[in-house]
């Protein structure tokens, strides 16, 4: 059973983070906002519900403003049950116990997607208010760039649209706070109650500056341009596209080119993963390429990414945004991302690279070459890249999201 402060007649406003999963932005984004509330900004008071892991890298952290409730393991396990429709009812109910110990009144979903389901049927927590973050929006990707949906695209955004219409017509929820910023105009005048879909800054990491020690290693090899994958690696992230790519690169390209992987290998994908890197092992000898399969911290990613010449973001019609476009455009690297949704749309709009088909490996491989024969910062617009980094900060994102 977590524990929790007692109950006190402090003025503060209070709200109660909600996050059961470890991977991805979990750590980072939580970090930014206990941050936010120990250093007194505002006037808002705390709780994180997580799992263990995340309650305890973030405890460092001490503060009569932030407070830790871990999830016990069979919440943690229902709440990222394989079954989205359990795992969603398991959401909310234990959101719904958490609020009821704490005496919070206010709760916040910091992966709010999931939880379309059980609110658009209705479901409240006691007459408290619920908010969150939602990252898949497609319905308006129509117009925001090209756009021709498969049929179960299609079938997927009405899905989508009818969630998200009767989700706000929940009194129960407050806000929806979008990090696509096309998404709110969309809901604002198409759906009744649109006004409660607002949009919000990804924040990118703050640190620029070179870290003692963290030098990226060998990545990259002198007289090579250095391509950097990162992240979880999971097949929408598109490793198994640029491995096909790099097979088909000319050998005088191939010698000239240095690609890395870093980031945790999703289990699903690493039997491919390795069997497809033998293959290009002996395709392309004169590649440099490696997997560097472990979480890396901050630092070693920032690290990596100033030494990379360009970052990839070829994700496989992924929806929503991509922290990867902030991390390349803070340390000025040019991305290779998908054409398609809202990586494409911003890359496009703020210059920060090239955007292609990224289900195409051959075009994958064609601008590969272009950016090593005519040099990775061709393909940037450093200064658009800056102010678009700029407005996506950390401190923006926890004052909006904790702006109760």
């Amino acid at each position: 059973m977590p524990s929790f402060p007692d109950r006190d007649p402090s003025p503060r406003r209070k709200v109660l983070i909600f996050e059961p999963d470890i991977e991805g932005h979990s750590l980072e984004w939580l970090d930014h906002l206990v941050t936010f509330a120990a250093a007194g900004n505002g006037d808002t008071e705390v709780w994180v519900a997580a799992p263990e892991e995340l309650c305890r890298s973030l405890a460092q952290v001490t503060s009569s403003r932030v407070h830790f409730a871990p999830l016990t393991p069979l919440q943690r396990r229902l709440c990222t049950s394989r079954r989205l429709s359990l795992a969603a009812l398991a959401r909310w109910w234990t959101m719904r116990r958490h609020l009821e110990q704490s005496g919070v009144d206010q709760g916040f979903f910091l992966t709010l997607d999931l939880l379309s389901l059980p609110l658009a049927l209705g479901l409240g927590v006691g007459g408290r208010k619920l908010s969150g973050i939602l990252f898949r929006p497609s319905v308006h990707y129509g117009e925001i760039g090209p756009y021709d949906p498969s049929w179960r695209e299609r079938l997927r955004d009405m899905r989508k649209g009818l969630l998200y219409r009767l989700m706000l017509s929940n009194p129960a929820v407050d806000r929806v706070l979008s990090l696509d910023p096309f998404f709110p105009l969309h809901a604002h005048t198409h759906y009744r109650r649109g006004e409660k879909v607002q949009a919000l800054p990804d924040p990118a990491h703050p640190s620029t500056a070179a870290v003692n020690g963290e030098d990226g290693g060998d990545f990259v090899p002198t007289g090579r341009v250095g391509f950097l994958l990162f992240g979880y690696l999971a097949e929408r992230k598109g490793p198994l596209a640029v491995l096909e790519a790099l097979a088909l690169l000319p050998t005088e390209i191939a010698r000239r080119t240095a690609v890395l992987f870093a980031g945790r290998v999703d289990p699903l994908l690493r039997d491919r993963l390795e069997r497809q890197q033998q293959e290009l092992a002996a395709l392309q000898p004169d590649l440099w390429f490696r997997i560097d399969d472990r979480r890396l911290d901050r630092a070693e990613l920032a690290a990596l990414v100033r030494r990379s010449d360009v970052v990839l973001a070829p994700y496989q019609r992924f929806v929503g945004s991509s922290g990867v476009l902030l991390w390349a455009a803070l340390n000025g690297r040019p991305v290779l991302a998908q054409d398609f949704g809202l990586v494409g749309r911003l890359t496009r709009e703020h210059r920060l690279g090239i955007s292609v088909d990224s289900s195409d490996p051959e075009q994958i491989a064609n601008q590969i070459m272009r950016m090593v024969e005519c040099g990775p910062q061709t393909f940037i617009d450093r200064p658009a890249a800056e102010r678009f980094a700029a407005a996506q900060t950390p401190h923006r994102f926890a004052s909006a999201v904790l702006s109760v």
